[in-house]
């Protein structure tokens, strides 16, 4: 993981609006701030905010990467059902072309998550009723 880039114009969100957090029970990201921001260092592009639930985690273990597990090491506590995550764009659309793409949050999917996924594919799959980042 590397260390948060020098500030620069803030990150806009797949609406062209300024990037939400996306979670922090438990802390996500690329940097582990919250927000799915990223940056040439970051190989699998978290930038996708998505609300795991335990249909999701079962077939992301089962695609061999497990969430659900603590890795104390990490200090990674393991992801349950309801929290927000910033996934990696090309496994959230991995996920959604096998039928289990969990619900995202639009105002949290950072704004180059459209050079992997269309926007109306994400808004198809847009959270109702979740309340923000701490809402897990």
């Amino acid at each position: 993981m590397s260390q948060a880039p020098d500030p620069s114009p803030a990150a806009l969100n797949v609406l062209g609006q300024p990037l939400e957090i996306c979670g922090c029970k438990p802390l996500t990201g690329w940097y582990r701030d919250g927000s799915c921001r990223t940056d040439g260092q970051d190989q699998g592009m978290h930038t996708v905010c998505c609300i795991v639930s335990e249909a999701f985690l079962s077939y992301s273990r089962a695609q061999g990467n497990d969430l659900s597990s603590p890795v104390l090491a990490f200090g990674f506590p393991g992801l349950k059902s309801g929290d927000h995550w910033c996934l990696c764009a090309r496994r959230w659309l991995q996920a959604y072309e096998d039928g289990m793409a969990p619900p995202v949050r639009l105002e949290a999917c950072e704004q180059s998550t459209l050079s992997v996924i269309p926007l109306e594919v994400l808004q198809g799959h847009a959270a109702t009723g979740e309340g923000g980042a701490d809402a897990a």
